[in-house]
């Protein structure tokens, strides 16, 4: 998943994202800002306090050889729940601000990661180390890849490839050795080995032309790098064609002698080349495109309030940071003053494959351990999203030596959804009606992206008025391909002369910390069973008819609902001493928006480091020791990751009447085809999950709203005179954003 080798290649993986422009600073006393991301300022002082810790040693991130003591992350440590809660509802003390720093110990003789807490913040004073789950090391050979690291990779393999460079000249017409314009480039394949201890990966070899992931040049190279001196890195292996090789050496003779069926890449055109985004062709209609299409815009300006972090609409208030990390993650989420959820939190992405090539077989990608938080590089206005909306700037220190600014990281706007929230005609049955009523449909969308190499993940949040909670991803972006050989159908589709769409499975991990109408919660399902009873109105017949089946989850390995069978219809969090008008527990309902399915057989090498995705959903009881169910040293050790989801569940803890989490798993199965090319598109490519009151309240709370359209007839039956009732005002105005398009897209250190 990474692509370098020119000194205009985009170094991806070191830069990052985190907060900024285009809304109203924050208070210092705003509560939400308890949950801010860090400051540029803030992430300098850390480093600043790390660095001149003697007994640290560190180095810089840059240069310098890799085995070195080096700051990889910093970002924040949010603060214990039981903290926030006392200083966000009680009035107590402000909690202490802390930063969550991440050191790779290399100079060492055994060499590890450690994570330590830095602060108070703004200006850190001490540090303390942050225990891993069983008190646990990380290894070093676990750790996240770095900018050093590709460097020396690309050297490594530019150096070993030399006695190829005529095979490749003659078969791609493009190469590694003193390239210019024609050059090679690769990306690498996750996990990087087959145990633990073990750091080697499969490169595939690309052309460096526009949408280089779909250019592989039909050769893999299996290099292994686990010693902290690149000098002792070696070639094990390489793949060409569709047949193995043991060495270089190997593959050169068997071109030199004639002997190698060579694969020759047609010559990649000037322009409209097949993965460019290049218009090409016509639509059959002959309708416009070269003119603006629809757009949504704001006639009476904003109707939210965003301040910092804080982010305020309708009913709906929230604090919101986008980690490094994992990405987007919520806190204090509240309707009508009353909390919800304290904490909605992406927490990993997976894609798992199937192919003929090495490197297709061995693709598993989790993604936080490729910092997708970070990888939320510039939102195009009009297009990532509208015109209308706010943009905010990000900040991240992430294998960097000091903090990075992504413009435009995150946008917010509203949205209309094209239908109604709500309406209704009601027809007098003789050509006319009584009245007509109807809600227009608008939602409040949070968004940002993560492009994690050839994929992009577009990340929302959604609010509705009617106390509606949606989380949704979308995937597009390039799909990840392998060179095509016969043999490769059985894992995918033809999508180009010389590509194979490989398939793959995406799974997101959600954590939604539930607190409805308190922290005190309990899990129940419910769905209908058919029942046959004798009919009360009508002697000797019998009445089959549905009714409820409600089975309470009381401890959690009966809240852990499992993959690959139908998860029951309504999942219900309630308050059992808490009650709506009617009676009924206030309730919360998750709807899950999935076709997901199991990624591998339990238990199998790999999966011990995706143990949640074994689940649709599992419910645990809340401690601050389970913060998150993966982490970003899962990719490099799925074997025997520092973070198993699995044991949150192990101990079977009560649920009931309980602070509850729920960790929630959507996704679905891709099989590339032809419309995949030049990207995934993103219609039917979205999953996710609703969070929507279930007797919560006493009525929908969107009758608070004053932009229905209520139309009664003054004469009726004839109708000819109407009584038009609406709060807003008659026209909504002009509906034109005056501002050309422009775009950055530079990510650059502050």
């Amino acid at each position: 998943m990474w692509q370098l080798g020119f000194p205009w290649a985009l170094a991806l993986l070191l830069t990052a994202a985190g907060s900024g422009a285009s809304a109203e600073p924050a208070e210092p006393a705003e509560p939400a800002s308890i949950f801010a991301d860090l400051s540029p300022a803030e992430l300098r002082a850390v480093r600043a306090f790390l660095m001149e810790r003697p007994e640290l040693g560190l180095s810089p991130s840059r240069g310098g050889p890799l085995a070195k003591n080096s700051l990889f992350l910093v970002e924040l440590l949010p603060p214990k729940k039981r903290s926030a809660l006392r200083f966000l509802e009680h009035g107590g003390p402000r909690p202490r601000r802390e930063a969550r720093a991440v050191i790779f110990f290399g100079a060492q003789a055994e060499p590890n990661v450690t994570e330590l807490a830095v602060g108070p913040l703004p200006r850190p004073s001490s540090y303390r180390a942050l225990p891993f789950q069983g008190g646990r090391t990380v290894p070093f050979w676990a750790r996240p890849m770095t900018r050093l690291e590709y460097e020396l990779l690309h050297e490594a393999l530019v150096a070993a490839l030399a006695p190829l460079e005529p095979l490749l000249r003659e078969a791609t017409g493009f190469g590694f050795q003193n390239c210019s314009e024609r050059c090679l480039t690769f990306s690498d394949i996750a996990p990087r080995g087959l145990g633990p201890g073990e750091r080697r990966t499969w490169l595939v070899i690309q052309r460096f032309v526009e949408g280089f992931f779909l250019h592989p040049a039909g050769l893999e190279v299996l290099l292994d790098h686990r010693d902290r001196d690149p000098r002792r890195w070696a070639v094990l292996r390489l793949w060409y064609n569709g047949r193995y090789f043991g060495s270089v050496r190997e593959l050169a003779e068997s071109h030199a002698r004639g002997a190698l069926p060579l694969a020759r890449l047609p010559e990649p055109p000037a322009r409209q080349l097949f993965s460019s985004y290049e218009p090409r062709g016509r639509f059959s209609s002959g309708t416009p495109t070269e003119v603006h299409g629809a757009k949504v815009c704001e006639p009476q300006g904003r109707r939210y309030r965003l301040r910092g972090n804080r982010l305020e609409y309708g009913g709906w208030s929230l604090a919101f940071r986008l980690r490094s990390s994992a990405g987007l993650q919520l806190f204090d989420v509240r309707f009508g003053g009353e909390r919800v959820a304290y904490e909605l939190s992406v927490q990993e992405a997976i894609a798992f494959y199937g192919g003929h090539s090495p490197a297709a077989m061995q693709t598993k990608y989790m993604d936080a351990g490729w910092a997708m938080g970070a990888s939320s590089y510039e939102l195009a206005r009009g297009v990532d999203c509208p015109e209308t909306a706010a943009f905010l700037d990000a900040h991240h220190l992430l294998d960097a030596d000091g903090p990075v600014r992504f413009p435009r990281a995150l946008c917010v706007f509203e949205l209309p959804t094209g239908v109604p929230l709500r309406r209704h005609f009601d027809s007098d049955f003789q050509g006319g009606f009584h009245f007509y009523a109807g809600l227009e449909g608008r939602a409040l969308v949070l968004r940002t992206t993560s492009t994690v190499y050839n994929y992009d993940y577009i990340w929302d949040f959604l609010l509705y008025p009617n106390g509606v909670l949606e989380t949704k991803v979308h995937a597009t972006g390039y799909i990840h391909a392998t060179f095509y050989t016969p043999e490769g159908r059985r894992y995918g589709s033809r999508v180009h002369s010389h590509l194979l769409g490989n398939i793959h499975t995406h799974l997101v991990h959600y954590k939604v910390d539930l607190d409805v109408a308190g922290s005190g919660n309990s899990f129940e399902t419910m769905d209908i069973r058919f029942e046959n009873i004798s009919n009360p109105w009508s002697a000797g017949a019998r009445v089959v008819q549905p009714r409820l089946h409600r089975e309470p989850r009381r401890r959690e390995r009966e809240a852990a609902l499992p993959l690959g069978r139908p998860a029951p219809r309504y999942l219900l969090f309630s308050n059992p001493r808490r009650r709506n008008r009617w009676g009924h527990r206030r309730t919360f309902r998750l709807q899950l928006s999935s076709h997901a399915g199991p990624v591998l057989p339990r238990g199998w090498q790999e999966e011990r480091g995706v143990t949640w995705a074994r689940y649709h959903l599992a419910v645990t009881r809340r401690h601050e020791n389970e913060p998150s169910s993966s982490s970003i040293y899962t990719q490099n050790n799925p074997w025997d990751p520092p973070v198993t989801f699995e044991s949150f569940i192990r101990d079977n803890e009560t649920i009931e009447d309980q602070d509850l989490v729920a960790w929630v798993t959507v996704g679905f199965l891709h099989v590339p085809h032809a419309e995949d090319i030049p990207n995934t598109a993103t219609p039917g490519n979205a999953v996710g999950f609703f969070l929507r009151p279930f007797n919560f309240f006493s009525e929908d709370p969107s009758v608070a709203s004053r932009a229905p359209v209520i139309v009664r007839p003054l004469d009726p039956p004839a109708c000819s005179r109407l009584q038009i009732q609406r709060w807003t005002p008659a026209s909504p105005g002009p509906c034109v954003h005056p501002e050309p398009f422009t775009y950055n897209g530079t990510y650059r250190q502050v």
